[in-house]
């Protein structure tokens, strides 16, 4: 009888309670095939779900939605792609045929696929089944492209969304609530759409101090000053033409509208823990003509179009990976990300190995 082939796996237990060890690697999916995970980002999401009872107890279970590597074993049924291939795969494949899909917005497909439940990328083999190759989520990374930098593909589609979306342009004044990496990606990309000024709102000093290299103009530490003052301030008691709500806090949310102009947009970006509520001075939304938009997500074509801005070199994504670690430092990744040393950790699987990423 064969032995099954053991991979490394980051193994979620509990809360903040995660081990590399050894488990069986994926079988081929019939039609689908197994991807080696070369380069894997650490998001905000995976490390909210890392450090809380995010699976209410279904333990344990492998994390991880920032996918890049190389096809290691394909179904013979599958034809589209073959051993040595360089993919990015989107972790939700959309069904492109229900009435979401249809209208421009696959972000809310009524049948996109379960990734929430399937075994994620902290590992150093990924499954892809026939139903994600038949689907929109898997894109070829050029051979003279780093999976590195592909892997950031991913957390930038919903920001180019969202600024595609919003219409983020030419002249415009935009404020940013949290200098996360999520944060640091949208100072950069409306610079790159021609936003005149980007002020930066965070708690954290030093992030604040690393944000500058991305187009920032202006930085707010709310600790330390007023936020809604200040940016009123900066923009001569106007406010700003745009404000991104890019963090889990209720209270920035509730500043937020305060910091817009008259007919201006607020975009609640980031999401809150789950039943917390925001307070809105609706009159003042009222009165002031403000436009409250709820971003989530990307459409189809805003994750090609991502990824196709990812991998260029308007992007400069190298500047964001401040941190590359070997999978059995996630630990330490989720340390360096929360205490804001990190703009954007990127994990390494199968460590032992000399890959070209």
């Amino acid at each position: 009888m064969k032995m099954q082939a053991k991979m490394r796996a980051a193994m979620m237990y509990g809360p903040s309670d995660i081990r590399i060890e050894q488990i069986d690697r994926p079988a081929v999916p019939e039609g689908g095939f197994v991807l080696k995970v070369h380069s894997i980002g650490l998001c905000g999401s995976d490390i909210r779900n890392l450090t809380t009872d995010s699976r209410k107890g279904d333990y344990p279970f492998i994390y991880g939605h920032e996918i890049v590597g190389t096809v290691n074993e394909v179904s013979d049924s599958c034809t589209e792609y073959k051993v040595g291939d360089r993919l990015y795969i989107y972790p939700a494949d959309h069904c492109m045929k229900c009435e979401m899909c249809r209208t421009g917005h696959s972000e809310m497909c009524e049948n996109v696929g379960d990734y929430t439940n399937r075994q994620g990328g902290f590992a150093d083999y990924y499954a892809v089944s026939a139903e994600q190759v038949a689907r929109d989520s898997i894109y070829r990374v050029p051979e003279n492209v780093t999976l590195d930098r592909a892997s950031l593909a991913e957390p930038l589609s919903s920001v180019y969304a969202c600024q595609e979306n919003i219409g983020v342009g030419f002249g415009d004044t935009l404020v940013i609530i949290g200098a996360g990496p999520i944060g640091c990606f949208h100072s950069k990309l409306a610079k790159l759409r021609g936003a005149k000024t980007v002020i930066m709102i965070e708690i954290n000093d030093s992030r604040l101090e690393m944000a500058k290299q991305f187009g920032v103009d202006y930085t707010i530490n709310s600790m330390k000053e007023d936020p809604i003052e200040a940016v009123r301030r900066l923009t001569n008691g106007k406010g700003a033409d745009k404000v991104i709500s890019a963090n889990p806090s209720t209270q920035a949310q509730q500043q937020a509208i305060f910091m817009a102009k008259k007919t201006g947009i607020v975009v609640f970006f980031g999401g809150v823990a789950k039943g917390a509520l925001t307070e809105l001075d609706t009159n003042y939304i009222h009165y002031n003509g403000l436009w409250i938009y709820g971003h989530f997500g990307a459409n189809s074509m805003q994750v090609q179009k991502a990824f196709e801005l990812a991998i260029s070199d308007e992007f400069e994504a190298d500047r964001f990976m401040t941190h590359v670690l070997p999978l059995s430092q996630i630990n330490e990744g989720i340390q360096l990300t929360r205490t804001g040393e990190a703009i954007k950790v990127v994990l390494h699987p199968n460590e032992d190995e000399d890959i070209d990423r």
